[in-house]
């Protein structure tokens, strides 16, 4: 049997697999990929924008991980490859850079406009990982983040059309709602190791009444804002998050995974909102 330790090729491929986080990867290339063919990109174009959203998204997952290695050493989270023994801090250094180094000839494929703004997106979740997580600016890299995606993927198509400002908007705030359901359940491990971003300085209590109020937010501006009476199940959409966000905060008491379970579940709705209204090329 092969050893699946830091010498074995298939432990480290492994180790690889979980510190690019997959599941917030897998979820962002899938939503941005949806958001290109629903805005009328080709074929080539929509593969393009998933090229360049994953290559982007594991740079950020890979230097994630490498970053934090000392502080996830110190706090023993032996759930986390580096610390586990299955990759090396190394690999996933290199691998980040590598990563980052094919995302930006594949987003500057998009157009030169498309690729700036895609390429600004992931220097500033870099900059959150190696600096800014740890300040009060530690959600400006979300909304910048977030609220990139309907910009990057419109001003991909022919003739660089812009998105609807309420198509950003959204987006943006999505974003924020995700750092801090992201930040919440490790408040206090991230507290204990030095890490005092925005959402650490706020507390687990304030965290948990603020994480509906981005999130409603968003949906309410893919409800109202898009041209035309909203449909039956678009408003289906707004009650649906309403709900999840009463019931993250009512029960955010017993446990952080209930909030954070809540944010997802709200996110997900938001973007069924996102595919729905659509990024208002034209608009």
């Amino acid at each position: 049997m092969v050893a699946m330790g830091r010498g074995s090729l298939t432990g480290a491929l492994s180790g690889l697999a979980k510190a690019c986080h997959p599941g917030p990867t897998v979820a962002v290339t899938a939503l941005v990929t949806a958001l290109a063919v629903a805005a009328g990109h080709d074929t080539a174009g929509s593969v393009l924008v998933a090229a360049a959203i994953l290559t982007g998204q594991l740079s950020v997952g890979w230097c994630n991980d490498a970053v934090d290695a000392p502080r996830d050493t110190a706090a023993a989270r032996a759930e986390k490859p580096i610390v586990a023994g299955q990759v090396g801090v190394k690999t996933v250094y290199v691998s980040a850079i590598s990563a980052f180094a094919i995302c930006v000839p594949v987003s500057f494929a998009s157009g030169l406009l498309a690729g700036a703004v895609h390429l600004v997106a992931v220097a500033g979740a870099w900059a959150y990982n190696l600096r800014l997580k740890a300040t009060l600016l530690s959600w400006v890299p979300y909304v910048v983040g977030f609220g990139s995606l309907p910009v990057f993927v419109a001003t991909g198509l022919p003739g660089r059309p812009w998105p609807a400002w309420w198509a950003v908007v959204a987006a943006a705030a999505l974003g924020l709602g995700a750092h801090l359901a992201n930040v919440l359940p490790d408040i206090g491990q991230d507290i204990a190791v030095g890490v005092r971003g925005w959402p650490q300085r706020l507390g687990p209590s304030r965290v948990r009444a603020l994480i509906p109020l981005p999130l409603l937010g968003a949906s309410a501006l893919l409800v109202f804002a898009p041209p035309g009476p909203p449909s039956a199940v678009v408003w289906g959409g707004l009650a649906a998050v309403s709900a999840f966000g009463l019931a993250g905060t009512a029960l955010g008491g017993l446990s952080a995974k209930i909030p954070f379970a809540a944010a997802i579940a709200c996110a997900a709705v938001d973007v069924g909102l996102l595919l729905a209204s659509g990024i208002g090329v034209g608009v």
